[in-house]
């Protein structure tokens, strides 16, 4: 095993821990979750190749602080670890922490609506509502789904990801990726992307006409978003504490 990674599991970078873990917890609650598939990523190093991550097979509902394991994505010893992640979080997670440090928290899932949108041929969002609009000009799309996230499927993802004002993929016949600067900028992206793709799958359903919201509008929302200030902390620190009144054993 890598003597590199001596914090593999434990309390070191506890506040980081916190956070992630209520992140899985949340997700969890509003079913963005798969079985024990699925996987979120925080980086701890400056270069963004080391992070933390949920330890392989573990129920979102039940992820702890202290079982985050750190996985390194130059050291492929990382997956001798007791349960290290399996091929497809290495894959993915690794080649986006290895290629764009720019997005230190990484958040895969297959929520219902954002699957939906990469299932259309056309997977585009178009803005036709506020929340829609968050996301205009600020994802990928990407196409040649190769099978499951292995590393050379993770490295053709991450190629796509070198522009750092394109935080979300939308991974055409698999599900969503989405990123950030820290645990609540990505979740509250999440949450938001998930709301959008909820929304526009629901109005496509009623095979009504859309009312799109012209491009200028839709670049100034977005922009007016961008800067909308601590909207994502405080959205993380009101559910970490429904989830501290609750009693809730995430954060140990």
């Amino acid at each position: 095993m890598s003597a590199q990674i001596n914090e593999y599991r434990g309390n070191e970078h506890r506040a980081e821990r916190i956070d992630l873990a209520a992140a899985f917890r949340w997700a969890a609650r509003l079913n963005y979750h798969e079985a024990v598939a699925n996987h979120f990523s925080l980086a701890i190093n400056e270069s963004g190749t080391r992070f933390l991550m949920n330890p392989n097979q573990a129920h979102f509902s039940r992820i702890k602080a202290s079982d985050l394991i750190v996985v390194d994505a130059d050291d492929p010893s990382t997956l001798e670890h007791p349960d290290a992640p399996d091929i497809t979080a290495w894959g993915l997670h690794g080649s986006v922490h290895r290629r764009c440090p720019h997005h230190r928290c990484v958040m895969h899932v297959h929520s219902m609506f954002a699957t939906v949108l990469a299932c259309l041929k056309d997977s585009r969002l178009p803005p036709i509502d506020q929340n829609c609009a968050t996301f205009y000009q600020r994802y990928v799309i990407d196409e040649g789904y190769g099978g499951l996230a292995t590393e050379s499927e993770g490295e053709r993802c991450a190629a796509q990801l070198s522009d750092p004002a394109k935080k979300v993929m939308i991974m055409g016949n698999h599900g969503v990726l989405v990123m950030g600067t820290s645990v609540a900028d990505t979740f509250n992206r999440l949450f938001y992307f998930e709301r959008a793709a909820e929304t526009y799958i629901r109005a496509l359903q009623t095979g009504q006409p859309l009312r799109v919201i012209p491009a200028d509008i839709a670049a100034k929302t977005a922009s007016e978003l961008d800067d909308y200030p601590e909207q994502a902390e405080k959205h993380l620190s009101e559910l970490k504490a429904i989830l501290d009144d609750e009693g809730s054993n995430y954060a140990q």
